[in-house]
C-alpha cells in the first residue's frame, strides 16, 4: 500500500511539472524568477524591457522609458541658442539644432565677438556679445570747395585746389576763395571766407558787385 501511495504522489508532481513547462513554452507568456509575468514595450520595431530608455525613430525629440505599466514618454525641450549664433546646423539624427559658430556677420564678412574692425575708411565697428555689429560713422565737415576729392584710405574729402566757390547759379565758373576776383571787366566777385558760419553748408556761390553803366569787355579774370 505504501508503495502505491508514493507512485500516485510522484505521478501528480510529474503532471504539474509538465504543465508548467507547456505554459512557459506558449507564446506571450514570460515568467520571472519570482513567478510573475514580465512587461515589455515595443517601439521602433524592437522590444524593450522594463527600465530601458529609447528615443522614437519617428521623433528624435521624444524619449521613452519602458515601465511595468507601459512606455512613459516625454518630449525633450531644446535649449536656446546663443544670441550671437550665426551658423546653425540641423542634423537628421539630432532633436535640437546645433550652433556651429558665434560672432557677427557684417556685409558678408564674419567677425569674432569683441573684435574691432573698419569695413571702410569712414566706419569703426565692434562685434558685440549679442552678435550685432555696431558701427560709428565719421562725421565729415563740409569741405570749403565745390570740387572736393576723395583720397584712398581717407574718409573725408579734401580740397586739392584749395577753398573756392561758384561765381553764379550757372555753376560754370569757379573762383578761388580769398581776395575779390574780377570775373569780367564790370563784375567783381568774392567767395565767402572759409570761416563764415554755415556758408559751406549752403549753395557755395560768390557774392558779386557790378559797376554801374558798364558794358563787359571780353571776359577776363584779374585779381586786385
Amino acid at each position: 500500500m505504501a508503495f502505491g501511495k508514493m507512485a500516485k504522489l510522484f505521478s501528480a508532481r510529474l503532471v504539474r511539472t509538465v504543465l508548467a513547462l507547456v505554459l512557459c513554452a506558449r507564446p506571450g507568456f514570460a515568467f520571472s524568477v519570482a513567478g510573475q509575468q514580465d512587461s515589455t514595450c515595443e517601439a521602433n520595431g524592437s522590444i524593450y524591457y522594463v527600465g530601458e530608455w529609447y528615443f522614437l525613430d519617428s521623433d528624435h525629440c521624444t524619449q521613452c522609458e519602458c515601465t511595468a505599466e507601459g512606455a512613459a514618454c516625454a518630449r525633450t525641450e531644446c535649449t536656446s541658442l546663443p544670441a550671437a549664433c550665426i551658423h546653425v546646423s540641423h542634423y537628421p539624427t539630432d532633436c535640437c539644432p546645433r550652433c556651429e559658430r558665434i560672432g557677427c556677420e557684417y556685409r558678408g564678412v564674419v567677425y569674432d565677438l569683441g573684435q574691432n574692425f573698419q569695413p571702410s575708411e569712414c566706419e569703426q565697428c565692434t562685434c558685440d556679445s549679442d552678435g550685432i555689429a555696431r558701427c560709428l560713422v565719421a562725421d565729415c565737415a563740409p569741405p570749403p570747395c565745390v570740387n572736393p576729392v576723395y583720397q584712398p584710405g581717407k574718409c573725408c574729402p579734401e580740397c586739392q585746389e584749395g577753398p573756392n566757390c561758384y561765381v553764379d547759379d550757372s555753376r560754370s565758373q569757379v573762383i578761388p576763395a580769398g581776395d575779390p576776383v574780377w570775373v569780367d571787366s564790370c563784375t567783381k566777385c568774392r567767395c565767402h571766407d572759409g570761416q563764415d558760419a554755415g556758408y559751406w553748408e549752403g549753395n557755395r556761390l560768390a557774392t558779386c558787385s557790378k559797376l554801374k553803366n558798364c558794358t563787359p569787355e571780353q571776359p577776363s579774370i584779374q585779381q586786385n
